[in-house]
């Protein structure tokens, strides 16, 4: 072999040996990540929430049964609408959004009724209520006995007859100007010492509380539910008190009726008539 030939294969030899180290592929430990796989947040489940129309009385009690239900019910958010049931029913005449209705009395939840948001057979007894005299506790009318509301100059603050505790305040003075220790003219008497006719009861509260009476005519469950208030109290006896009966219903065109119902019957079970009568009403079951 020539020297010339032996140089061109050492030198094609070195050629052949620099392409195989380049010829090599890359190693990667990395594993792409398709979209599909990718890590996403979590998502809250979304709360399903009714409106509950009911009657001012039950602010304190209907805010606390709201809780245990919402606790004891997954997903569940209320919302509550108080107001005189007065009140309640106009704005359910008015097509407004609800889910339940509890009414301070059964006039008002016929006509719910009638306006067709409330099936009829659905309104079902809630829970019971009775009127006390309140006045504030330095007795500015100087009250010591029921006869003494037809005192001439008296101060009194009821709320209208179209609320409830209205229609009731009227039933009570008529069933005492039935006995002689009060007089035929007893309710007349009282009535001209009205100053003003409030649209629900806790209005009535507040004017006594505040001073601006001198007596007025309220649930005995808004003592119990306003126990800071400043007020003393005449009873009522039971002969010439009424029986304030309360009803509750699902509302028909509920967007949650399954929910709304459930809010009805954790009411009227032993557990929600329970905490009603911590807030001094009377159990009806």
């Amino acid at each position: 072999m020539s020297v010339r030939l032996f140089l061109v294969l050492v030198l094609l030899c070195a050629i052949l040996t620099a392409c195989g180290s380049f010829a090599k592929p890359a190693t990667s430990t990395e594993v792409p990540v398709s979209p599909s796989s990718a890590p996403t947040e979590a998502v809250a489940p979304t709360k399903q929430s009714i409106t509950v129309f009911a009657a001012a009385s039950l602010t304190e009690a209907f805010t606390e049964l709201g809780k245990q239900f919402e606790a004891e019910t997954p997903g569940a958010k209320l919302v509550f609408n108080f107001a005189g049931s007065q009140q309640l029913v106009e704005q359910l005449a008015q097509a407004a959004p609800a889910d339940v209705f509890a009414s301070a009395n059964q006039a008002q939840m016929d006509a719910a009724v009638q306006a067709g948001r409330v099936a009829e057979g659905q309104p079902q007894p809630l829970v019971g209520n009775k009127l006390v005299v309140i006045f504030p506790s330095l007795n500015p009318g100087k009250l010591n006995q029921l006869q003494d509301l037809a005192h001439p100059g008296l101060k009194l603050v009821l709320a209208d007859q179209a609320v409830p505790v209205g229609k009731y305040s009227l039933e009570f003075l008529d069933n005492a100007s039935k006995l002689p220790e009060y007089g035929s003219s007893f309710k007349e008497d009282v009535l001209k010492n009205v100053v003003s006719y409030e649209e629900n009861v806790r209005s009535v509260l507040a004017k006594v509380t505040l001073g601006e009476a001198d007596a007025g005519i309220v649930y005995a469950s808004d003592l119990i539910s306003q126990p800071d208030q400043q007020v003393e109290v005449l009873q009522i006896p039971e002969s010439l008190n009424v029986n304030a009966l309360y009803s509750i219903a699902p509302v028909v065109d509920s967007q949650q009726a399954a929910l709304a119902r459930g809010f009805v019957d954790y009411a009227l079970s032993p557990a929600g008539q329970e905490l009603l009568a911590r807030f001094g009403f009377k159990k009806v079951r």
